[in-house]
């Protein structure tokens, strides 16, 4: 799938030097831009041995400048998700205007950081000269949300966007891309800023349900009450008041949305950061959760299955479309968390066909993911089966 500035294709065979380049050199030369700004590559374990090999080629034969990805199980190439399927996915991006810098960075450098100061003068990247990140992150050898709370206070509002790679997960090995070099720990991030920034939908598969409530009464990450109610007793309700085919739906799918911002009017899908519900005390009214929220807070109950996934995304897509229109979509990359795919939806392509369906075709790329990375109102965070959709867009 591409357009005149972005192109994606599937390699579905194993290494072969010579193939290799010439297909480099023909998704090169279906794009008509003269000069390339950014190539995603994404790769199965089955390419672990020979990455730094492939890497190089297609650096040199599709003549891109920076070049950054991740292994997968699970890739992602214009409308089609390649579940299981073995190859590499690469995408070449065309972006007007764009200044990009690729960094990779260490667990050890995570422990170090001590307040935003450290990240700039470590990327070398100012607040001011960022549009945006996007971030592949080792799940097994760097702590991701440590990672993106210090990320956050260095370069919030920008949005980080991307996923945690996975690769064999019995030897918990990934790798993470950047360049020529192939990274077994730690993350890379591409800044995006120039002419070009970053939008993107973020897609956490649930619907909400009930009413928006007030936590009146919470100790770290237990709720005692809601709206002055034992926080159990106005879940039960919740549930109870729903038609009888929803509340077979509800069991064992329900979760909790956490309002960021508080200074909206109203609060629809987007506005809430989905967190699970670990477990209900109905004597106590005590509920347990999977985040550590606030006295104050709104808040409001969510289902999780594939008819609510499936709605939560698409009215996402159709949301965003007023806002992208008229501005440039040069490309995007997708990160879909390993349990989406037709493990949820029961039939294959749901997620990138229906990006492809309601943007219009857009050289996309991307690959299912162990934890997916997007913004929640001014800041970014770790999600769970989620869709992070990344789009490049005119500034």
């Amino acid at each position: 799938m591409n357009n005149e500035f972005s192109v994606a294709a599937h390699w579905a065979k194993g290494f072969d030097e010579a193939g290799l380049q010439q297909w480099a050199e023909d998704l090169r030369r279906q794009l008509p831009a003269p000069e390339i700004s950014l190539g995603l590559v994404f790769m199965s374990p089955a390419f672990f041995p020979q990455a730094k090999q492939v890497l190089e080629i297609l650096r040199v034969h599709a003549r891109v400048p920076l070049l950054a990805g991740c292994s997968s199980q699970s890739l992602i190439a214009g409308g089609r998700e390649l579940e299981d399927d073995s190859g590499l996915v690469l995408a070449l991006h065309a972006l007007p205007g764009a200044e990009l810098t690729g960094v990779h960075f260490a667990q050890s450098q995570v422990e170090e950081a001590n307040g935003p100061g450290y990240w700039h003068l470590e990327t070398g990247v100012a607040p001011s000269a960022t549009n945006g990140w996007l971030a592949f992150i080792d799940p097994f050898h760097l702590d991701a949300e440590s990672w993106l709370r210090g990320w956050n206070e260095a370069y919030a509002p920008a949005p980080v966007f991307g996923g945690l790679a996975s690769g064999v997960f019995a030897d918990q090995t990934t790798q993470v891309y950047l360049n020529g070099e192939v990274f077994e720990e730690g993350g890379v991030a591409i800044s995006v800023g120039g002419d070009v920034k970053l939008a993107g939908v973020i897609s956490q598969g649930c619907t909400p349900i009930g009413d928006t409530w007030t936590l009146t009464r919470v100790e770290q990450n237990l709720i005692h009450q809601i709206g002055n109610r034992p926080a159990y007793a106005v879940l039960a309700d919740t549930v109870n008041q729903l038609p009888t085919k929803e509340q077979r739906q509800a069991r064992g799918n329900l979760f909790i949305g956490l309002v960021v911002n508080e200074y909206l009017e109203d609060f629809h899908r987007g506005d809430f950061l989905v967190r699970n519900l670990l477990g209900g005390d109905p004597q106590s009214g005590v509920l347990a959760v999977g985040a550590l929220p606030r006295t104050g807070q709104t808040i409001q109950f969510q289902r999780r299955d594939a008819a609510a996934a499936n709605e939560d995304m698409s009215e996402l897509l159709q949301r965003a479309q007023p806002q992208l229109a008229g501005t440039t979509i040069y490309g995007g990359c997708l990160c879909c968390c390993n349990g989406r795919g037709k493990n949820l939806f029961g039939s294959p392509d749901h997620d990138a066909h229906m990006v492809q369906q309601q943007l219009g075709g857009i050289g996309l790329a991307g690959f299912f993911s162990n934890g997916e990375i997007g913004p929640v109102g001014d800041k970014s965070f770790l999600h769970g089966y989620t869709a992070s959709l990344a789009l490049f867009v005119k500034r």
